[in-house]
């Protein structure tokens, strides 16, 4: 298939459709209304809405397993690790609008997908990313060691995933800023520095 700017549109038109309603709650008709086109033309495209999901959630993806990879082939202290994956997972998120959101709030719908062992795959590269740092972390002394890792990888996930859906850039705080908050009150917390 050759890809063309009615693609991206369509991409991106469901994406938003998929964050707000879900993708079960979306008709193909809603996505080509918000794409300005009749809903059989839609399938000139994309085979299904399902295909229109798949390319969604398996690009973001993708790119963030890329952007783990990279990150976890430089060796540096779990702190900089840490702070490289906050900063990625924003970075990718920013790319793909929408699609962390999809992710997280259609789990079910996706688990029928073609792509779901691919999806899975990628689930686990990723949280595989993130317990790694974590335990070497734990491991040099510079993590606390009395929680699992398994419950800071949740709290710091939580963190950054939820953190998308309320915060919004300001010229003061961006997103480079959140990262930076993240990591700083996850490793030395939220008391007053004195």
């Amino acid at each position: 298939m050759e890809w063309s700017d009615r693609h991206t549109l369509i991409v991106e038109q469901a994406a938003e459709l998929f964050a707000t309603k879900g993708i079960a709650g979306t008709k193909v008709r809603d996505i080509a209304d918000a794409v300005g086109v009749l809903s059989g033309s839609l399938y000139h495209y994309f085979p299904s809405k399902d295909a229109i999901a798949e390319v969604i959630v398996t690009r973001y993806l993708d790119d963030l397993t890329s952007e783990y990879e990279s990150l976890l082939g430089t060796p540096t202290d779990p702190r900089k690790q840490l702070t490289g994956l906050v900063e990625a997972s924003f970075r990718v998120s920013r790319a793909h609008p929408h699609a962390s959101e999809i992710y997280q709030n259609n789990t079910t719908y996706l688990r029928k997908l073609a792509a779901y062992r691919k999806i899975r795959a990628a689930a686990r590269t990723t949280k595989n990313a993130w317990i790694s740092v974590i335990e070497g972390g734990i491991a040099a002394g510079e993590f606390r060691s009395d929680l699992p890792a398994e419950v800071l990888y949740g709290l710091i996930r939580d963190a950054v995933w939820l953190s998308l859906r309320w915060f919004t850039p300001t010229p003061e705080f961006g997103i480079d800023q959140l990262a930076a908050a993240v990591v700083t009150v996850f490793l030395e917390g939220i008391e007053s520095r004195r």
